[in-house]
Order: C-alpha cells, then sequence, then structure tokens
C-alpha cells in the first residue's frame, strides 16, 4: 500500500492585516498570540507563522521586545518549527521588519520576494465602525505601496545569513517568482525554496484556479525539484485554495492572518480549528499533515534550538 504524502501545514497566528475589532477571536496581545499559537500546534501545524502585537492597542509590534514575550513561551511548550515574519507590516521600514529575526536567528523566517500595492481599504465595507488606529490602517492602504526591493530583500538575506535562518519566500504574484529566481541564479539563497504563494489579496494574484496552476507551473519551471510549494488563500478563498494545492501536490497554510472566517457569514473561532479544518481537507484527498520534524526535513532546516 503507498504511503501517504506528508502535506505541511503552516499556521499564520495573527498578522498585521486584520485588526481586532474585526473579530473577537484574533489573538491581539502576547498571551492570546502564545496560547493560540500553542493550540494550533497541538491540532497539527508543523510550523507557526508569528506575529507580534501591542498588548494594550492589538496595533502590530515589530519590536525585539514584543517577539520576547510570545517566542520563548510557544517554543518552551512546542516542538513546532517558529517562522518569524520579516514582512512585519506593510507601513514599516525593513530595518524595523528584520530585527526579531535577526535577533533571534529562528530556524525559517518569511520574506516577501517584491513591491506591491497593498490594498486592504475593501475591509471597510464588512467593518464600517471601527476605532481610529484599525479605520487608518485599512484607508491607508488606497495609497499604500509595501516595498520590497531588490536593496531590501538583499538586506533581510545579509542580516539572518550568519544566524543560519532559512525562508519561507511569500511570492504575491508571479514576477515574485522571477525576483526568487534572479536571488537563487546570483547564489544568494540555496535550495530547497519553501515558496510560500499567496492567491486573492488586493495587489497581488487572484484565487481562481487558473491563477493558480499558472504559478504552479511558473515555480515548476523555475525551480524544478528545488521547489517546495506552499499556498495560503485570503479570506474565503483559503479552504479553495488549500484543497485545490493540496490535490496539486503542494502544502497549505491557515490561520487567522490569512482568514477570519470559517463559512460565509461565520467567524473562526480559533487558529486550531482552521488547522483541523484543514487536516480534515488534507485526509480526504489522501494525504496526512506533517509533522514538525518531517517539516524540518522537507525544508532542509537545521535541527529544534530553543532560544535564548
Amino acid at each position: 500500500m503507498a504511503q501517504r504524502r506528508p502535506v505541511i501545514i503552516t499556521c499564520a497566528v495573527t498578522g498585521a492585516i486584520h485588526t481586532p475589532s474585526m473579530s473577537p477571536h484574533l489573538p491581539a496581545n502576547s498571551e492570546a498570540i502564545v496560547a493560540s499559537a500553542i493550540d494550533a500546534a497541538e491540532a497539527g501545524a508543523a510550523i507557526l507563522h508569528l506575529h507580534a502585537r501591542n498588548d494594550e492597542t492589538g496595533q502590530p509590534d515589530q519590536s525585539v521586545e514584543g517577539f520576547e514575550r510570545i517566542v520563548p513561551a510557544i517554543s518552551e511548550q512546542t516542538n513546532a518549527v517558529l517562522n518569524l515574519t520579516t514582512g512585519g507590516s506593510p507601513y514599516m521600514t525593513v530595518e524595523e521588519r528584520v530585527r526579531p529575526a535577526a535577533h533571534f536567528a529562528p530556524q525559517l523566517a518569511s520574506l516577501n520576494m517584491g513591491s506591491m500595492n497593498m490594498g486592504l481599504f475593501p475591509m471597510l465595507k464588512r467593518h464600517p465602525q471601527l476605532p481610529p488606529w484599525e479605520n487608518d490602517h485599512l484607508e491607508g492602504s488606497r495609497d499604500l505601496v509595501f516595498r520590497n526591493s531588490y536593496k531590501d530583500i538583499t538586506y533581510v538575506l545579509e542580516t539572518c545569513r550568519a544566524g543560519g535562518t532559512r525562508f519561507e519566500f511569500e511570492c504575491y504574484d508571479t514576477a515574485h517568482l522571477y525576483n526568487l529566481a534572479h536571488f537563487a541564479d546570483q547564489g544568494a539563497v540555496e535550495p530547497p525554496f519553501f515558496v510560500q504563494t499567496v492567491f486573492g489579496l488586493l495587489g497581488g494574484i487572484g484565487a481562481h484556479p487558473d491563477d493558480i496552476a499558472h504559478m504552479r507551473r511558473t515555480a515548476l519551471r523555475l525551480f524544478g525539484d528545488d521547489l517546495v510549494w506552499s499556498a495560503l488563500g485570503a479570506g474565503a478563498n483559503q479552504m479553495r485554495v488549500a484543497a485545490t494545492v493540496t490535490a496539486a501536490g503542494g502544502h497549505v497554510r491557515v490561520g487567522l492572518e490569512d482568514s477570519l472566517w470559517a463559512a460565509p457569514g461565520e467567524l473562526a473561532t480559533s487558529n486550531a480549528d482552521q488547522v483541523r479544518a484543514a487536516i480534515a481537507l488534507i485526509q480526504s484527498l489522501g494525504c496526512r499533515a506533517a509533522t514538525p520534524d518531517e517539516a524540518r526535513n522537507i525544508l532542509g532546516l537545521r535541527p529544534a534550538t530553543r532560544p535564548d
């Protein structure tokens, strides 16, 4: 009997897109982020993609101190791979965004592979009465370019190189795949390439099955056997994209960073619930959830260590 293929499930716990008033279930302070991350790992997530938030306001917090409040506590209580964001928030400089990964030298960090218009403002239609900072966070995206220049990408790569951190390369459109291929050709990054293709966010590629197939074909042509392909669908696209990508041989990312929803009009009550839904989907397609150590092996990560 053929063995079931292990599928890496990444859980993006809180992110920097959604704001606290959008859902009572969004982890918006350190205690909630830690608890939600541990629950997601226990539910079956192999990788935890982490952002920090200000404990008083729930705003994105890319300070080392903010991550000090979550990283050691999560690492002590789970074997999951910790993936620290270098994307932070689109309103931050690259120097701000890279500080936690430079400090903690995690096994894995995210790295956005190109600049883009980041359109969050459509969510105002669903949430018209947000507090001032939350409203400004969305409204300001009408004139927001999420900068990830070649210089910025090089800065993140060079800053994190000494710590041995590898990357989840976040690609929001086809050009971002070609940017990654450029850095690979220059010897700046080494295989395997963990490519996280992002679908359905305004400013990036859509979430139609043709868009997914196009990104997959392009990534396979550029990286061949060196590709470890994963994908996420924003908002209502989350599980549709997960099903399409799993069926096509890829890995998946879920979590409240990417979608607040469990079904149309129904808020997801936790990150763990989304992980469990992903596992049920994966199993229905004849696969199984990869363990954290399997994920480390597939991605070529160094062995697990505890943060200082």
